[in-house]
């Protein structure tokens, strides 16, 4: 079998794929009994309801993973996936720092990392590939939104 650029190319999205499904299984370890813990957490009223964070994660992940691949498929390693890669790291240590340990100032303070780690990947892989960066804009959401929530419950709890 001969290996061509075309069948590399799509060789790399499951390493992105499972890449991303590791950040995912670090936090679902860390958080093993969050549900219970978010629920007893004094919470904002405009908190999200519990069941809502595994299905966007869900979606998120996937985009993410996609995000990476089509970066990664333009031009190789670049500044763009390093700093891809530094935002999946701090991704994986919100989940523990916050359930695990319920250090939820450090949390917030580790999400605000994440928040600039994001915003320099989406800004980086903007001129390798649009759509790549395009991905990663609703993962900036909802992390904007969840520092407001970290932020919110550090200071009722």
């Amino acid at each position: 079998m001969v290996v061509t650029t075309e069948s590399r190319r799509w060789v790399a999205l499951p390493v992105f794929l499972v890449a991303v499904a590791l950040v995912a299984v670090i936090g679902s370890l860390a958080a093993s009994g969050a549900g219970a813990e978010y629920l007893a957490l004094e919470r904002p009223a405009w908190a999200p309801p519990q069941w809502l964070f595994g299905p966007v994660w869900t979606v998120l992940y996937i985009m993410i993973a996609m995000a990476g691949w089509l970066t990664w498929t333009a031009r190789g390693w670049s500044r763009a996936l390093t700093a891809y890669a530094v935002q999946l790291v701090l991704n994986a240590a919100w989940t523990p720092l916050f359930f695990a340990a319920g250090w939820y100032g450090v949390a917030f303070a580790e999400l605000c990392l994440l928040w600039i780690a994001i915003v320099a990947t989406i800004v980086l892989m903007w001129p390798v590939k649009r759509p790549a960066a395009l991905l990663m804009a609703p993962y900036l959401v909802w992390v904007t939104y969840a520092g407001a929530l970290n932020l919110a419950i550090w200071q009722l709890n």
